[in-house]
């Protein structure tokens, strides 16, 4: 019987083990989290979501505080065209992300950021442009393209000299998604070095409609497979999305895929960044805690915990703070129902915001509770303490437990004393 380690991801004539950690914004997928991930010989992700505000947090600078000060006269304003990042700050908070985590790297492993196309920040070309490159600079070893087509994106970077030195990949969901992606980027004569295949049962924004369930993973995935090789295109394929256990990786891994990205499991591990609370939220989940919902100004369907606290909530729009989501025209559709609750409830100090959610603020503060939707199934993976909480996870143990186990076992820790 396989077990993930019989196999190995090759990158030229590298391996490693096949197993990637997704990078879950904002800061859950920590510095920490990655890092352990490369240790172990894997390839870990960081996010660049929000990535001033987490540079604040980690090193004590001033971007969100400034970037506030600078347009606080805005606030009470609906109209928010005004608010626009400072390119050369941003810069500036993405280098010193990257480039902290780089140089504690240890290990055979790799580390990869995952920059989303829906982080539009008023300014999606260049804001896009400016994270990119930033984040070679700051040497990273690859980028991960998600939440969105990235139809340009390679493009952004084309003159880095570290463009095709970095490891290029991208997300998608369907077959028809990579054909559109391969043909916008052909004259640039450079392939992506890895494609990841993120199917219906992934946490967080979804590459599908609300008809998600009608999808299934290893469907696309051999879907996908069978055009790269019609294609002769030799691009190592992970699976992403719903892989709970080491079989279920040898699963993907025998049918053909280079490698897996796994996430859910190690959101209740010591360094991930969610808060302690909100971890045990995550495993105290029954399967009908978990939805799929449409409260995200991006336009993706969204699977979160239903008892999240950003659903309903009716804030107002954090934009001169933060503004990830404001388009080229410095509009957010939670702006436009926040504005539609305050005229319709003129009495009310807070409204109740049902369809959107002020996704910035609300991740931001971890109060936006995105899950795999396997999230119910983590409290078989550990033990209930005598207080009614449960024992958290080491990244080592969830790693080697993926990397070793056989037969759909999950391997429990050693029980805390």
């Amino acid at each position: 019987m396989k077990r993930v380690d019989d196999f190995r991801l090759r990158f030229g004539n590298n391996e490693y083990v096949p197993i990637m950690v997704g990078g879950m914004g904002v800061d859950i997928s920590t510095s920490e989290l990655a890092l352990e991930t490369a240790r172990l010989g894997g390839i870990g992700h960081i996010s660049d979501a929000m990535v001033e505000d987490v540079s604040d947090r980690r090193f004590d600078t001033s971007f969100v505080k400034d970037k506030t000060k600078l347009y606080k006269f805005n606030i009470n304003n609906s109209d928010k065209s005004v608010v626009q990042f400072d390119l050369e700050r941003l810069a500036e908070a993405q280098r010193l992300h990257i480039g902290k985590t780089m140089e504690a790297k240890k290990g055979p492993g790799l580390i990869f950021v995952n920059c989303m196309e829906k982080l539009t920040m008023n300014g999606p070309r260049e804001t896009l442009r400016t994270r990119l490159n930033a984040a070679l600079d700051a040497g990273i070893d690859g980028i991960t393209l998600s939440a969105g087509l990235h139809f340009g994106s390679f493009a952004l970077m084309a003159d880095h000299p570290r463009f095709r030195e970095a490891k290029l990949g991208i997300i998608v969901s369907s077959v028809r998604a990579l054909q559109i992606f391969l043909r916008k980027n052909a004259k640039l004569d450079r392939l992506p070095d890895f494609i990841i295949v993120e199917g219906p049962l992934a946490g967080g924004h979804l590459g599908f409609g609300m008809d998600w369930a009608e999808y299934d993973l290893m469907t696309i995935t051999k879907e996908l497979l069978a055009y790269l090789k019609n294609e002769n295109l030799d691009i190592p394929l992970i699976a992403a999305g719903g892989i709970f256990t080491g079989s279920d990786a040898v699963s993907f891994l025998e049918a053909g895929a280079a490698g897996v990205q796994v996430a859910t499991r190690f959101t209740i591990t010591n360094e991930c960044g969610l808060p302690a609370k909100v971890k045990q939220e995550y495993i105290r989940a029954t399967e009908d805690d978990i939805i799929v919902n449409g409260v995200s100004p991006t336009g993706y369907p969204m699977r979160m915990l239903k008892n999240t606290p950003a659903i309903g909530a009716g804030i107002r729009p954090g934009c001169e703070s933060y503004g990830y989501l404001l388009d080229a025209t410095g509009n957010c559709a939670y702006i436009n129902s926040y504005n539609r609750e305050v005229a319709a409830h003129p009495e009310l100090k807070v409204v109740s915001v049902m369809d959107k959610t002020c996704l910035c603020t609300h991740m931001r503060n971890f109060n936006c509770w995105t899950c795999g939707h396997y999230t119910y199934r983590l409290k078989d993976t550990t033990h209930k303490k005598a207080d009614g909480d449960y024992q958290l996870l080491s990244a080592e143990h969830v790693f080697k437990d993926y990397q070793f186990s056989v037969d759909n076992q999950i391997a429990l820790p050693e029980k805390e004393v």
